[in-house]
């Protein structure tokens, strides 16, 4: 597509001589704000799919796909029920649970405490939760031993495993004096730590039970959760689930239930893109201003060019290929430099945090311990395709207008 003649030249002009320093530096200035550009695209949608994938991971890893919650006082034949949910086609796990919320209290501290009454079973489905136990086992679970809480938890009131905690509920029993917190005191038999603060500072795991002795919910459950084959076809399980529950109880799924989480990382993921690509597009408009500057420079070699017989597509050409050189140099040290980035952005945090003794990436603010990154082919690839694309369009104008060039008029003062 290009003669040997026009890739030298262009790569002759894009030398600058002391006398066009400027057009070097802008050149320079150019090639460097595509591959910023190019490279924060990339880091930050990196990132944000690490966010959505992490969370995603761990909040269906410790929490069913979809969960019936009974009206009133809970559902009584829990069993029966569960058994004509688990025959429901794409259903793979049910487990009635009872939850309820608490304060937890030890050594003169308390923190909020989700609590949620299982079966062994349920723990033993969930291999997120155990393959992070950190501190004692789940032998004594079903026995009814202790109770399972997040290391952050146990951090927080300063205890471990074979410790005592007191849960108290708010729905507390009537006496002469007034409501009475109902308060009872538990050992624990093992912590985990998942990597999301918000499970780890709050959610207790008890035998189910004790969670119906301890929330009055003797011979019924609060709630039966369910985990499916597919999570992005729940929609097809859930109504056939509905079918089964009928009137007993509703039907919340994991859209619904985390559909804050979802929608805002959809949200600020499509409004980052647009404004980073806003970068890229500052960096096409270098490469046109440093183009109309070579070429205002070159006029009379131009034009000494086109009386040599070099036609107007020639010169088309030789600055086409002057301002795409730039632009594709740029998007590939970019796509490099952003997926070097992204592979080791945490391991970038921990050294900067070590460095400035300062929290860059807090777990109460952010939920997750870590900071998640995964980089997608095909967004590495739309995006490497916009910035040469922004620059191929940059030099059309400088381009054409170098070609339209006329020699007498360019020749005729000198």
């Amino acid at each position: 597509m290009f003669s040997a003649f026009e890739r030298l030249v262009a790569f002759r002009y894009l030398r600058a001589r002391r006398q066009e320093g400027l057009v070097s530096v802008i050149a320079a200035f150019s090639l460097i704000g595509i591959f910023l550009g190019v490279a924060t695209l990339i880091i930050v949608m990196s990132v944000m799919n690490g966010f959505r994938e992490e969370l995603l991971t761990r909040i269906l890893g410790l929490n069913g796909h979809m969960t019936t919650y009974a009206f009133e006082e809970g559902f009584t034949d829990f069993d029966t029920l569960a058994g004509r949910i688990q025959g429901v086609d794409g259903i793979v796990t049910v487990s009635p649970i009872v939850t309820g919320q608490v304060i937890a209290a030890a050594n003169g501290r308390a923190t909020f405490g989700q609590v949620r009454g299982v079966r062994e079973a349920h723990l033993e489905s969930r291999p997120l939760l155990m393959e992070n136990v950190v501190g004692g086992t789940l032998d004594g679970f079903a026995a009814g031993e202790g109770v399972v809480i997040g290391n952050r938890m146990a951090r927080k009131l300063g205890v471990g495993v074979g410790d005592s905690i007191t849960l108290l509920s708010p729905e507390g029993r009537t006496t002469l004096m007034g409501s009475v917190p109902r308060s009872r005191a538990y050992a624990v038999a093992a912590t985990f730590d998942i990597g999301m603060f918000e499970y780890d500072s709050t959610f207790v795991f008890m035998p189910l039970d004790l969670a119906q002795i301890y929330f009055r919910k003797k011979g019924a459950v609060t709630a039966i959760e369910m985990t499916v084959a597919d999570p992005e076809r729940i929609r097809e399980v859930e109504s056939a689930v509905k079918q089964v529950v009928g009137s007993q109880g509703w039907i919340v799924d994991w859209r619904r239930a985390n559909a804050q989480f979802v929608n805002a990382l959809q949200v600020e993921r499509n409004v980052m893109f647009v404004i980073l690509t806003l970068i890229v597009l500052v960096a096409a408009f270098n490469i046109i201003a440093g183009l109309i500057m070579v070429v205002k420079d070159k006029g009379r070699d131009i034009a000494i060019l086109r009386t040599m017989g070099a036609t107007r597509g020639q010169i088309l050409r030789i600055f086409f290929m002057n301002g795409a050189a730039i632009g594709v140099a740029g998007t590939v040290l970019g796509v490099g430099g952003g997926i070097a980035f992204a592979a080791n952005i945490d391991t970038i945090r921990v050294w900067l945090e070590g460095l400035t003794d300062t929290a860059l990436f807090p777990a109460e603010i952010r939920f997750l311990s870590q900071l998640p990154s995964r980089t997608d082919p095909t967004e590495v690839v739309i995006v490497a395709a916009m910035a040469i694309g922004l620059s191929f369009l940059a030099t059309i104008y400088p381009a054409w207008r170098a070609a339209r060039l006329d020699p007498v008029e360019a020749l005729r003062y000198e």
